[in-house]
C-alpha cells in the first residue's frame, strides 16, 4: 500500500495545514490528479497525487497541521479495474439514522473491545476530530479492525446525537460573548473562510453526508448567492486575518532568503540590452490581435531566458549538498507580486518548449491563479531558474536573491529610452538592463557572462523566438 505524504511546497516549507479534501476513500485517483487544497504561509496549494490507485484511507483530517513529510493518506493498488477494498469499515446505513432500542447508543455504556481499553483504539487524527464534533470516544463503539474507532465512526455518532438533539448537539461556530444562540456545525478552516468572505454559517449548506459545513460550501454559497450582512466587526476581523498571512508570507520569505545569503556564494552580473528590434516585432505582432490575445515583451524575455539555458546550462539546475544538479527540462519560476502584498513564484513548465504566443497564455493564466491563490503544487516546486521583471514599477535594475536550491535567477528593470553608441553614431535606443544572480558554487562570472549574452543575442533576433 503506497503513502500520500505531504509534500514540500518551497524550500521554505516545513509545515502545511489541509485545508481541503477533494476526494474521499474508496475513490480512483491517477497521477496528476489534485486530491487536497494545503495551506502553506505563503499560499493555498493545489496538490496533485502521483500514484494511481483508491484512496483507502484519510490519515490527516481538514484543518490538520501536517509536517512535510507526513502521511495525509493511503492508497491501494486497483489492478483489476474494480474498487479496492477500503480498510475503514463503514457503519451499516441504519447505524446513521435515528437509532432503535437494540443499537448502542452515545448516551449509553460501550462494548469494550478486546483488550479492554474504553472505546477501542484509535488514531491521533481521530482524537482531534471527536472534540471538534462534540463526540465522547468513550461511548463509542469501533467497527475498525480490531474493534479501532475511526473517523467515520466519530461522524455517525456525532449524527445519531444530532438526531436525538437537534439544537443541543449542534456546536457552535462563533457564538458572541454571551449569547446562547449556536450555529451549524463546521469545520474550522470554513468558519475562518465565512468571516474572510463575509458570509453568515447559517446561510451556507452543508453538501457533504456528515452535515457539517466545509470550506468549499462556504465559497460555494458565495458564488450562488449575494453575501448575508455581517456585523460591523467582521470587515476589521477580515484585514486583520489578511494581515496575519501577509506577515506570515514576509517571515517565510525572510527566513528562506537568509538562508539563501548565508549558504549559496552569490555573485552579481549587469548587462545593458537594446531593445529596439524586440519593441519593433512586439508592436507589429500586436497589430490585428485582441487586447486579450496581445503579446507583451515579458513573453520575449521568458523565452530568450528559457533558450539560453540550452547554451549555458549551469544556470538551469539545482545545488543539493554542494552537488549541482542540472535540471534538463527548463521550468522557469516567475516571480509574482500578489494584490495584498507579498510575493510568489510559480513555474512555467517546459518552457524551452513553448513558442511566444504559448509563453505569454501561460503568463496570464499563471498570474491570474496566483492572484487568487488557485496554484498546483508542482508549479511550486518544479522551477529549476527564477525570472523577475520589476520594469513596471519603473525600476531600472534588480538584484535578487537566489531561491534555493536553484543556482541563478535573472532580473529585468525598466526599458527606458537612453543614448545608445553604434557604429559610430549616438541615438536614442530603448534599454533595459539585464542583470544575473548566480551561485558560485557552480559557475563564475565568465559563464554568467556568456549567459546573459546569450539572452541579448536572441531578443535581436525575436523573428527567431
Amino acid at each position: 500500500m503506497a503513502e500520500f505524504r505531504m509534500p514540500s511546497l518551497g524550500a521554505d516549507m516545513e509545515y502545511g495545514r489541509v485545508t481541503q479534501w477533494l476526494v474521499k476513500p474508496g475513490d480512483h485517483v491517477g497521477r496528476g490528479q489534485i486530491v487536497a487544497v494545503v495551506e502553506t504561509e505563503k499560499a493555498d496549494i493545489d496538490v496533485e497525487i502521483f500514484e494511481d490507485g483508491v484512496i483507502q484511507q484519510i490519515v490527516a483530517a481538514e484543518g490538520d497541521r501536517v509536517p512535510v513529510g507526513a502521511v495525509l493518506a493511503l492508497i491501494g493498488a486497483d489492478e483489476a479495474g474494480a474498487p479496492a477494498a477500503v480498510e475503514i469499515v463503514t457503519p451499516e446505513p441504519e447505524a446513521v439514522a435515528t437509532p432503535g432500542p437494540e443499537r448502542i447508543e452515545i448516551g449509553a455504556p460501550s462494548q469494550q473491545p478486546a483488550g479492554g481499553r474504553p472505546g477501542g483504539a484509535m488514531s491521533p487524527v481521530v482524537r482531534k476530530l471527536a472534540p471538534k464534533l462534540g463526540v465522547d470516544l468513550t461511548r463509542v463503539r469501533g467497527t475498525g479492525p480490531g474493534g479501532a474507532i475511526t473517523r467515520t465512526d466519530v461522524v455517525a455518532a456525532s449524527e445519531r446525537e444530532t438526531a436525538r438533539h437537534p439544537v443541543a448537539a449542534v456546536r457552535p461556530s462563533a457564538p458572541p460573548a454571551g449569547s446562547t444562540t449556536r450555529g451549524p456545525r463546521s469545520s474550522p478552516y470554513a468558519r475562518r473562510r465565512a468571516a474572510e468572505l463575509g458570509i453568515a454559517l447559517d446561510a451556507v449548506a452543508a453538501a457533504g453526508p456528515p452535515g457539517v459545513i466545509s470550506a468549499a460550501d462556504v465559497e460555494r454559497a458565495v458564488v450562488e448567492r449575494a453575501p448575508t450582512p455581517v456585523p460591523p466587526g467582521d470587515g476589521k476581523a477580515r484585514r486583520v486575518v489578511a494581515g496575519q498571512k501577509l506577515a506570515a508570507m514576509r517571515h517565510a520569505t525572510g527566513v528562506l532568503m537568509s538562508r539563501s545569503k548565508r549558504e549559496i556564494p552569490h555573485y552579481y552580473l549587469s548587462h545593458h540590452v537594446d531593445m529596439t528590434r524586440a519593441i519593433a516585432w512586439v508592436e507589429a505582432a500586436n497589430v490585428d490581435r485582441p487586447v486579450a490575445e496581445r503579446i507583451l515583451p515579458a513573453a520575449l524575455v521568458l523565452r530568450a531566458t528559457a533558450l539560453a539555458c540550452r547554451d549555458v546550462p549551469e544556470m538551469n539546475g539545482f545545488c543539493v549538498d554542494e552537488e549541482f544538479r542540472p535540471s534538463e527540462a527548463v521550468h522557469l519560476g516567475v516571480a509574482i507580486s500578489l494584490r495584498g502584498g507579498g510575493l510568489i513564484a510559480p513555474a512555467i513548465r517546459d518552457a524551452d518548449s513553448l513558442s511566444v504566443d504559448d509563453l505569454m497564455r501561460a503568463l496570464r493564466d499563471l498570474v491570474g491563479r496566483a492572484r487568487v491563490m488557485k496554484l498546483r503544487g508542482s508549479e511550486m516546486t518544479d522551477a529549476t531558474i527564477t525570472v523577475t521583471n520589476l520594469g513596471e514599477q519603473g525600476v531600472e535594475a534588480v538584484y535578487g536573491v537566489i531561491y534555493p536550491p536553484q543556482v541563478a535567477l535573472l532580473g529585468f528593470g525598466r526599458t527606458r529610452e537612453q543614448p545608445w553608441a553604434e557604429n559610430g553614431m549616438v541615438a536614442s535606443r530603448p534599454i533595459a538592463l539585464a542583470t544575473l544572480s548566480a551561485d558560485h558554487r557552480v559557475s563564475d562570472g565568465h559563464r554568467g557572462g556568456l549567459f546573459l549574452l546569450a539572452i541579448e543575442r536572441l531578443l535581436q533576433e525575436p523573428e527567431g523566438l
